[in-house]
């Protein structure tokens, strides 16, 4: 379906991209020529040089990101100096790119300009914003990426040393983290306390196991590899322990007691974004970071309406299919509460979605000509984070399923997930833009939100092309994720613009989609407490859905759906106006993708 203001928009931000290449003059202007071919040449030397560098000293402050993990343990210094550099260096990096003549760009670098421009615009605005005083929100925070961090394995003895080193600087960590959060405090710039409650589970779960075995942080030393001398292995085990109880134990009990003593009470009762310290400009830098495009509040919350009602059009139909008499609401009811739609035990899911990925793998060279290299394990979500986690969640190499309150766990959502966290969504597309090595490091490695999130919402809709919908139920519940993810745009949008409460909140998702009451609630203090980032996934879906549909009309017979794949996916986690703009090259090459010899 094409939609023409949203094709308007994309179309325009796509200028400055994919300007046309300087022409060589006329013969016989050959110095011209010359003289052209060393400006192109001086100005993509200067671009790749800044990016380069810039990336270098970026990938140095990294620490334990679930999305970034370093390969030397280490954790980042977020204290005000660095915080003050970051400041500087991407100021300095947007005005040396304002500086650089564009249209003297290749054609790879022009694309490579625009990519990373929108990176560094998004770096500064948080820093401008101060963003690292509010360091977690109700569904990531600082301390549960550090125990996701050391659950696994240590491969070695130095490895194994600087996991120690690691694990002796969380009191440094921690002390910085929780004096970003009383500036915070002191500004209003907090978390809404709503959002709070049971946040703080996995902190006191560290402190209860004590220095033993069984806390998490022992993780990393439970099972070294043999290679390690025995005595050598039993000296670090020894050594784990008394840094367990030395360093990590007080460390996580400091947070706790600032967390329920001190920043709880002090956190702001307000919900939107809009209540914050220029909470109006401030959600708007959060819908550009989040969408990539120039949208405001309103216009975002009439297209989730749009959509809203003509997905719900579906959903009637798939109803009625099944027989059902009542209304839609009714329906929704009799999908929640019903215990055939649900697994009796944690494996059952498991196993569901192990087959569900299988069945993907027998499909997926009829949709796409390059295939990652990387594999994924089917995992369930860590006992300590699962009560506020999602359904699924997925990337290189995993895909985990939340098997915690296996009656919020519908079967007949499982399908649509497991596309979406596994392959061909997560687990698919961040690993084949890490395997391009035709793209800078700088695109290899970093995810946007609105193309990954975008692409994993459109291989949802993309299972029904594939026939894995096998019932009508799994169809709606692929409806119902659709639902969701477009009634964020009217959810995101009331709450942090319109002032709505967590409540009405609740009874918009509970009325328009089959998700259960304790992922409604879970989901809605999500958004709460990060602002824009749930407009990402739908507003990128309709990118790649708008893209498709153009390439479909404009290549007729030629149009190859591997090829369109192959396409929108070698270009790596960009802007959406880029999406577009590879569209185009495709139509203008003939729908020939990336890879023919695989097509």
């Amino acid at each position: 379906m094409q939609r023409p203001a949203l094709r308007a928009l994309l179309l325009a931000a796509t200028t400055l991209a994919m300007a046309p290449l300087p022409t060589e003059a006329a013969a016989p202007a050959a110095p011209a020529s010359e003289a052209g071919a060393k400006a192109t040449s001086a100005a993509d030397a200067a671009f790749e040089a800044l990016y380069t560098s810039e990336w270098e000293w970026r990938r140095s402050l990294w620490g334990p990101d679930e999305d970034n993990p370093q390969d030397t343990p280490a954790l980042p210094d977020v204290g005000p100096e660095a915080q003050a550099e970051k400041l500087a260096r991407w100021s300095k990096v947007k005005a040396k790119l304002a500086r650089i003549d564009t249209a003297a760009l290749s054609r790879e670098n022009q694309i490579n300009y625009a990519v990373y421009a929108n990176q560094i615009d998004a770096l500064l605005t948080e820093q401008q914003y101060r963003d690292y005083e509010k360091p977690f929100n109700a569904d990531t925070s600082f301390w549960g990426n550090l125990a996701a961090r050391v659950r696994e394995p240590v491969k070695d003895e130095p490895g194994a040393r600087a996991m120690l080193a690691m694990l002796r600087d969380i009191p440094r960590y921690y002390d910085q983290q929780i004096a970003n959060m009383r500036a915070g405090i002191a500004r209003g710039f907090t978390a809404p306390r709503v959002t709070l409650a049971g946040r703080d589970e996995g902190i006191a779960q560290v402190i209860a196991a004590g220095a033993s075995e069984e806390n998490v942080f022992f993780a990393p030393f439970a099972d070294l590899p043999d290679t390690i001398p025995q005595a050598t292995r039993t000296q670090i085990e020894a050594d784990a322990l008394r840094v367990i109880k030395a360093d990590v134990i007080p460390a996580h009990g400091k947070l706790l007691a600032f967390l329920r003593n001190e920043y709880t009470p002090a956190a702001r009762t307000s919900l939107g974004a809009d209540k914050l310290p220029d909470g109006r400009a401030y959600y708007l830098s959060k819908i550009r970071e989040f969408t990539t495009l120039e949208k405001t509040p309103e216009e975002i919350h009439q297209l989730g309406l749009a959509e809203m009602a003509r997905i719900r059009a579906r959903m009637d139909d798939v109803m009625r299919e099944v027989g059902f008499t009542g209304t839609l609401g009714e329906f929704f009811e009799h999908l929640r509460t019903d215990p055939q739609f649900y697994p009796k035990t944690p494996e059952e899911l498991l196993y569901r979605a192990a087959w569900i990925a299988k069945s993907f793998d027998g499909k997926a060279s009829q949709y796409f000509g390059r295939l990652p290299r990387s594999r994924f394990a089917i995992k369930p979500v860590p006992d300590d984070i699962a009560p506020f986690y999602t359904g699924g969640r997925g990337g290189p190499g995993i895909y985990l399923v939340n098997t915690y309150d296996l009656p919020s766990r519908p079967f007949y959502s499982q399908v649509a997930l497991t596309l979406h966290e596994s392959a061909p969504g997560h687990a698919f597309q961040m690993p084949l833009a890490a395997e391009n090595t035709a793209l800078p490091a700088f695109r290899r490695d970093t995810y946007l939100s609105a193309y990954g999130e975008g692409w994993a919402l459109y291989c949802e809709a993309l299972g029904e092309d594939m026939d894995m919908y096998e019932t009508p139920y799994d169809l709606f519940g692929m409806l119902s994720y659709q639902a969701w993810r477009a009634s964020r745009l009217v959810v995101d949008t009331g709450i942090h613009a319109k002032g709505w409460t967590r409540e009405e909140a609740q009874d918009y998702l509970r009325s328009n989609t089959a998700l259960s009451n304790h992922e409604i609630e879970t989901e809605v203090d999500r958004y709460i407490s990060w602002p824009g980032q749930a407009l990402s996934y739908y507003m990128g879906e309709l990118a790649f859905l708008d893209a498709r549909a153009k390439a479909k009309a404009a290549l007729g017979e030629k149009f190859n759906i591997r090829a369109f794949h192959d396409a929108v996916l070698e270009i790596g986690s960009v802007p959406l106006p880029l999406i577009d703009a590879r569209v185009d090259q495709l139509i203008a090459e003939g729908g020939v993708g990336p890879y023919p010899d695989e097509e």
